[in-house]
């Protein structure tokens, strides 16, 4: 009967401490607890890269902003899922081709290369209309939490090139989907 009586106990003071620690975790300031639980990554800030190589021309690039990251979205129609990219973090943006530097606002850089043209290969026509050393055309990064800044650098031998400020250099990884390539930068090291 004292060994009944013993497990009970254990029991209850067990489920007592459980509830505590729930109690506690989601009262902490912000919700820190459960945040920091639902936005993992492991996504690292290395370079990433693909050769996949394409010809197809790139039609838009958008934004998109999300509880964890904020993502920028290459759409390039017709382009399939195997769209050559180089994403890396870099002191300063270069023009591919010409080396010039081109500013860009953000405590970290990062330079992403598309295997897709901003013109149509065959005509030469604009198929993307941005401007070297401009912000994207439609984007707007106001109350994003990661991007501050983005530019085009232009499209040189069939890639196009543009760098994105970033508050910090933080995790961020690559995407390849049907027709469009997606990078997601995390809003924290967690």
């Amino acid at each position: 009967m004292r060994r009944i009586g013993s497990l009970v106990l254990a029991l209850a003071l067990a489920g007592t401490a459980i509830g505590t620690a729930a109690v506690t975790a989601s009262a902490a300031p912000g919700g820190a607890a459960r945040a920091a639980a639902a936005c993992p990554t492991g996504w690292g800030s290395g370079v990433k890269g693909s050769p996949d190589s394409g010809a197809v021309p790139l039609s838009n690039i958008r934004t998109g902003r999300h509880d964890c990251f904020d993502r920028i979205v290459f759409d390039v129609p017709d382009g399939g899922d195997h769209l050559g990219y180089w994403v890396q973090y870099v002191d300063r943006l270069h023009q591919v081709g010409s080396g010039d530097p081109i500013p860009v606002k953000g405590g970290a850089i990062l330079e992403i290369r598309v295997a897709a043209p901003s013109y149509d290969p065959e005509t030469g026509e604009v198929a993307y209309p941005g401007d070297v050393a401009r912000p994207l055309p439609g984007v707007n990064l106001t109350g994003y939490r990661t991007f501050r800044d983005t530019r085009f650098a232009g499209s040189f031998e069939g890639e196009t090139q543009i760098g994105v400020g970033i508050r910090a250099r933080l995790p961020f990884r690559v995407l390849q989907l049907p027709d469009r390539l997606v990078v997601d930068v995390a809003h924290s090291w967690t």
